[in-house]
């Protein structure tokens, strides 16, 4: 055969290897609440293609050979394990066996990386928790999508019920208006699944979960548990009330805690996952998951002052313009923002820089920041100039981003992209916090500069979905764990 013959065959057998896969990950899922990772990234309801190109973007993130061959033993293997809720990466199985060189089996090596899922060891399958979205707007509907996602096992999160205020029109064509936002999405694409809208109940049937739609202009004049909804996290999305008195306004009869998806202020926590989540108290009702652009920074902040120490900084974001702005120029109470959004460059403020503090504040040095607002739709980039406390070069820099993005516990919130082309369209979609460009970093001396791709939209709302599921108790351990 000529080598494009040889190509084309072993594109035929690594297609039927994924075809193969699928059923294997989709059973883990539904019975076993187990959700199967590449490098950080779910194959939970992946196409064969979308599982091939997920093994392809991985092997050029390690630099190093990983195909549906590789990984599937493993995933044979887990089969035969009597598995817990969890997350298990099928990359770093196949990573670190070929350097384990005990000359254990991949069956033995398996069920030894994940002892702590299987057996008596393993976390019992809890009862779903009960959410609640007040507001539905592109925050709101996205971490809808996500949530609908989560429901595939049947445990974890559910989402029970939307409040929005009441529409000018009928309510039947409002939630049929509402229901058409969730289904189609200009920027993020089509609702994976199935939409049907119940006007008479005023609920909408997302791949099997029924959501009761709420009409409320006030906090204070709903009672949930009239709506059969218990112990539920409520998710404020309006960003109306930012402090704690005015976020206590939600924890009505049916809601125990309540999370804002803005920058909380005065006393409310900040929280980023996979930086300071854990010093959630288990008593709090409130807290905030901070904004898009201080989720982006922080975690690599975070890496680079573990490692190098970081005397100063100033972070500069582009970012993709919002609902808040003008369409074409018109009155804003804040200055420029009034400016037609698609038209213009837009000099603007940003807190991301202040709110460091409140996510590390182990932090001692000084970091500013400014934005720019850019006509484009989704997806921004911050640039972080960091005075480091020890001199390093580009390439230590880019191998220690690297480790960080595939091993470390900040694996989830960094990811790690070398394409020489990357553009800001090419991270729609992105599940991480941030991403960094190695073609764009730069370091020397004391000096490193890091750019970093963020959807501010998606990823920050799967960064929402974290410390959703950490405060209600189904963030599930991942395994093999991360390096510390």
């Amino acid at each position: 055969m000529t080598v494009n013959e040889d190509s084309f065959t072993d594109w035929k057998k690594r297609e039927e290897i994924a075809e193969s896969m699928i059923p294997v990950i989709g059973r883990l899922h539904r019975e076993q609440d187990v959700t199967v990772l590449l490098h950080s990234r779910s194959l939970v309801n992946k196409s064969v293609v979308s599982i091939l190109k997920t093994h392809r973007f991985a092997r050029q993130i390690a630099g190093e050979e990983l195909s549906v061959t590789d990984t599937l033993p493993f995933l044979q293997a887990l089969t035969a394990l009597d598995l817990g809720p969890s997350q298990i990466d099928i990359g770093m199985l196949a990573a670190t066996y070929t350097s384990d060189g005990r000359g254990l089996s991949v069956e033995e090596f398996t069920a030894e990386a994940v002892a702590g899922a299987t057996g008596a060891n393993k976390i019992e399958r809890c009862e779903p928790r009960d959410v609640v979205l007040y507001g539905f707007g592109r925050i709101g509907r996205l971490v809808a999508r996500l949530l609908m996602e989560k429901a595939g096992s049947g445990n974890g999160l559910r989402l029970r019920a939307i409040v929005v205020r009441g529409g000018s029109g009928r309510a039947g064509e409002d939630l049929v208006k509402r229901a058409s936002l969730l289904r189609r999405d200009s920027i993020h694409g089509q609702f994976q699944g199935t939409i049907t809208v119940d006007e008479a109940n005023s609920t909408i049937l997302a791949n099997g979960n029924e959501i009761r739609v709420i009409y409320a202009d006030d906090p204070a004049s709903v009672d949930y548990t009239a709506y059969g909804i218990r112990r539920a996290i409520l998710i404020d999305n309006t960003g109306k009330w930012r402090d704690r008195e005015g976020l206590s306004k939600h924890l009505r009869p049916g809601i125990e805690k309540v999370v804002l998806t803005a920058p909380g202020k005065g006393d409310v926590p900040n929280i980023v996952h996979g930086v300071n989540h854990d010093t959630i108290k288990p008593d709090e009702q409130i807290l905030s998951c901070a904004s898009c652009t201080t989720n982006a920074i922080v975690p690599p902040l975070k890496a680079m002052a573990d490692e190098y120490g970081v005397l100063r900084g100033h972070v500069e974001t582009v970012h993709s313009f919002t609902n808040d702005q003008n369409l074409l120029d018109n009155y804003h109470s804040a200055d420029r923002r009034g400016r037609s959004a698609p038209l213009n460059m837009v000099i603007t403020e940003t807190g991301a820089a202040s709110a460091v503090a409140k996510a590390l504040p182990g932090l001692t040095a000084r970091i500013t920041g400014s934005s720019i607002r850019v006509p484009v739709p989704d997806v921004s980039i911050a640039i972080l100039n960091l005075q480091l406390a020890r001199e390093t070069t580009r390439e230590e820099v880019l191998d220690y981003l690297r480790n960080v993005s595939l091993t470390s516990p900040l694996k989830r919130q960094i990811d790690f992209i070398s394409a020489p082309d990357a553009v800001s369209s090419d991270f729609i979609g992105s599940r991480h916090a941030s991403i960094v460009d190695a073609g764009a970093t730069k370091a020397e001396g004391d000096n490193a500069i890091l750019y970093l791709w963020y959807d501010n939209e998606f990823g920050y709302s799967c960064q929402v979905i974290r410390v959703v599921q950490y405060v209600s108790g189904v963030e599930y351990p991942t395994y093999p764990a991360p390096v510390t």
